[in-house]
């Protein structure tokens, strides 16, 4: 996004920051907006605008049409030529694992009670389910959390009763929990600016509001999405996994109805315009505000 973009406001400081600095890879970043911006509004884009978008954010278009074909070839859109225009939809399989991510970064994750632990004569990792790791050939472990969908195996609750002070280092072990602790810090560093320079959101240009808030999307999903959510005795030391969830909570909600003003007015699909609001839209702002005030 260039200056001229945004005639009313000078783009400086944490802003500029966001905006024009490292340029997102195009698939990755071609889901962010779909998860954000496009699913809630029914799961169709516009190429055109899609191809708009992403060029603000210095993502060419021979880029933009060469993911959405691989996007398309992993099965994850749809194509539909109506006319001159090609239109993009969500696939059923990728609407489902959209909505399940939707649930990771838009209501409060839930709470891990302690540990579940699961015996079976089973040693491949594909036999486990989401958020389990497997800690010896027919034992494995995950946090004991509502969300979490257990084996077809013995499994049993269970609490440490000592030794409290390897589990870091066995979580590190069984979970990718340092690449995750540094993407926390990242997210924080880039985004506790923003946060100190955006004194007043509603004076943003809509289309500026969008872009910071796509940005903000794609670097904490990065993080959020890879997070095990374990016990409090597995965190390491530093663990910023809290701080930075606050911090995207108020951000998303201090740029939301500039941004989704900006969807509402120049984001299309072959009906014409996607709604600024849909009732899906309101249900993640209602919920974010809710943990808010938490």
């Amino acid at each position: 996004m260039q200056e001229t973009d945004v005639p009313n406001l000078t783009i400086s400081g944490a802003i500029r920051d966001v905006v024009t600095g490292e340029t997102p890879r195009a698939s990755a970043f071609i889901v962010t907006i779909y998860g954000d911006a496009v699913e809630p509004r029914g799961g169709t884009l516009w190429m055109g605008t899609l191809i708009d978008c992403c060029a603000e954010h210095g993502i060419s278009e021979s880029l933009v049409r060469t993911a959405v074909s691989r996007l398309v070839g992993a099965g994850r859109l749809v194509g539909e030529r109506i006319g001159r225009r090609s239109y993009y939809r969500l696939s059923d399989a990728a609407q489902a694992e959209f909505r399940a991510a939707a649930r990771v970064l838009f209501a409060p994750p839930p709470e891990p009670r302690n540990w579940l632990v699961a015996f079976s004569g089973e040693t491949g990792d594909a036999a486990l389910p989401e958020g389990w790791a497997r800690a010896a050939a027919n034992v494995a472990i995950a946090p004991n959390r509502s969300d979490i969908r257990q084996p077809d195996a013995i499994v049993m609750a269970s609490d440490t009763i000592s030794g409290e002070g390897a589990v870091p280092a066995l979580a590190a072990r069984l979970w990718p929990v340092e690449d995750v602790a540094s993407a926390y810090r990242a997210f924080l560093r880039k985004y506790e600016r923003l946060a100190a320079e955006l004194t007043d959101p509603r004076a943003l240009p809509l289309q500026l509001a969008l872009a910071l808030r796509l940005r903000l999307v794609h670097d904490y999903r990065h993080a959020a999405l890879s997070d095990p959510r374990l016990p409090r005795e597995a965190w390491p030391p530093g663990w910023s996994a809290g701080e930075a969830r606050r911090l995207f909570v108020g951000t998303y909600l201090s740029l939301s109805d500039a941004a989704d003003g900006h969807v509402g007015r120049s984001f299309h699909d072959a009906n014409g315009l996607l709604p600024s609001k849909t009732p899906a839209t309101e249900t993640r702002l209602d919920r974010l505000r809710r943990e808010a005030r938490c």
